[in-house]
C-alpha cells in the first residue's frame, strides 16, 4: 500500500506540472503520433510493392505494429531510463535516491515518469481495431483479459532489457551506452520473426527477446497456430527478464560508491 501510495502522489504532481504547461504536453503527444505515423507509412510503402511479406498480408503487420505500440507505450511512460548514466550516475543524483526509504528503482521511475506516452497505447489499440476490421478477426470475451496479460508482458520484456542495460552503469560511468543501439534492435520486434534469418531470429526470441513485444503475442489473435507456444511464453518472458533486471539492479546498487569515488 505504501508503494501504491507514493505511485499516486507522484502521479498527481506529475499531472500537476504538466496541466500548468498544456502546450507542452500536446506539443508532446504530436510528435509521438507523428512518429507513429511514420512508422506505418514506411510498412505501407513495403506493401506497395508486394501483397505479402514472410507469409503475412499488410494488414496483419499493421496489426502488429498496432500491438506492438501498447507495450511500447506503457514502457515509455514509466521506464523513461534512457539517460540514467548521464543524469543519476555521472551527475551523482543517485546519492540523493539512496537517501530515502523506497527502492531505488522505483524512485528513478517515478521521477522519469511521462504519461502522455500512454497517448500512444490508445493509436495502437485503434490500429489494431482498423486492421482487426479489415481481416474479420472475431474475438471472445476473454481475449480482453489475454491482451492486457500480453501487453504487460511484452511491458516487462522491453522494461527488463533497459533496466538491465541502466545497471551497466554501476560498473561503467562512460557517458556513452549501448541503449540506442539496442533500442534501434527493438524496431525488429514490429515484424514477424520468420522474415528474418535464424541467427537474428533467435536473438530477437531468446536473448533480446523483442519478439515478444510485438509478433508473437499478436500473433495468438491473428490465429497464427504455430505461433501459440511463444504467444502464451510472452507473459513468462517478462517475469523472468524483468526479474533478473531486478537482482541485477540490487547488486549494481549495493556495489555503488556514491559520485564522489
Amino acid at each position: 500500500m505504501f508503494y501504491f501510495t507514493m505511485f499516486f502522489q507522484y502521479m498527481a504532481q506529475y499531472l500537476k506540472t504538466k496541466f500548468e504547461y498544456r502546450a507542452d504536453m500536446v506539443v508532446k503527444m504530436f510528435s509521438d503520433l507523428l512518429f507513429q505515423a511514420t512508422n506505418l507509412v514506411f510498412i505501407l510503402v513495403v506493401f506497395g510493392h508486394t501483397q505479402v511479406l514472410g507469409g503475412w498480408n499488410r494488414e496483419e503487420i499493421i496489426f502488429i505494429y498496432g500491438f506492438f505500440l501498447v507495450p511500447y507505450a506503457i514502457f515509455s511512460s514509466f521506464f523513461n531510463i534512457w539517460d540514467f548514466n548521464e543524469r543519476y550516475i555521472v551527475k551523482g543524483e543517485m546519492d540523493r535516491i539512496l537517501t530515502r526509504p523506497i527502492h531505488s528503482l522505483f524512485q528513478v521511475m517515478l521521477e522519469r515518469m511521462e504519461l502522455e506516452s500512454l497517448f500512444g497505447a490508445v493509436v495502437g489499440i485503434v490500429i489494431m481495431a482498423y486492421a482487426s476490421f479489415n481481416l474479420n478477426l472475431q474475438f471472445h470475451w476473454y481475449d480482453i483479459i489475454i491482451f492486457i496479460v500480453f501487453s504487460l508482458g511484452g511491458t516487462l520484456v522491453y522494461a527488463g532489457i533497459f533496466v538491465s542495460i541502466a545497471s551497466i552503469s554501476f560498473w561503467s560511468d562512460a557517458r556513452t551506452s549501448i541503449s540506442p543501439m539496442v533500442y534501434n534492435i527493438g524496431n525488429y520486434g514490429r515484424y514477424p520473426v520468420d522474415i528474418y534469418n535464424s541467427v537474428i531470429r533467435f536473438i530477437l526470441t531468446w536473448i533480446l527477446p523483442f519478439a515478444f513485444v510485438g509478433v508473437y503475442p499478436a500473433a495468438y489473435f491473428l490465429n497464427r497456430h504455430e505461433w501459440l507456444f511463444y504467444s502464451i511464453l510472452t507473459p513468462v518472458m517478462g517475469i523472468i527478464f524483468f526479474s533478473l533486471a531486478i537482482v541485477l539492479w540490487n547488486i549494481g546498487v549495493k556495489r555503488y560508491r556514491g559520485a564522489g569515488n
